[in-house]
């Protein structure tokens, strides 16, 4: 008798788990409720964000899906406590229970969007113009 334990192969440890035919789709999400105030006619900048969501639906975040890529992004403590209150305030409020990795890819989509649909004026360009550089930033590559 053998005192050697019998391991598995190379292809059994690294075959599919998964078949695009297993796989279900994610149920078709709620359209979100929106307050009052953020509601059509409500507010001085109804135009920009009527424009902003039409350019938000050209461009979604890639959803519930295997990614084939990935970044590591580095977040002060402050940021990462907003998400998390984000993240529960849309399960809580809104029904939606979604990962942090879902709500970046949804932010991107819609800051993305916007830069899209308005170039020097979008939001991205402002932020950035305000904030000045970032420690990376000014020690280069």
């Amino acid at each position: 008798m053998s005192r050697r334990a019998s391991l598995p192969g190379a292809s059994e440890l690294f075959r599919l788990t998964s078949s695009p035919a297993l796989d279900v789709p994610a149920p078709p999400k709620p359209a979100p409720q929106r307050p009052e105030a953020q509601r059509p006619g409500h507010g001085h900048n109804q135009g920009h964000r009527e424009q902003l969501e039409r350019s938000a639906t050209a461009r979604r975040g890639s959803g519930r899906q295997k990614h084939d890529s990935k970044i590591t992004v580095y977040v002060s403590g402050e940021e990462l406590v907003a998400m998390e209150q984000a993240r529960l305030s849309l399960r809580a409020e809104h029904g939606l229970a979604i990962d942090r990795g879902r709500l970046v890819r949804e932010a991107v989509a819609v800051l993305l969007a916007d830069f899209d649909a308005h170039g020097a004026d979008s939001v991205l360009v402002r932020r950035l113009r305000e904030g000045g550089l970032d420690s990376e930033e000014a020690a280069g590559p």
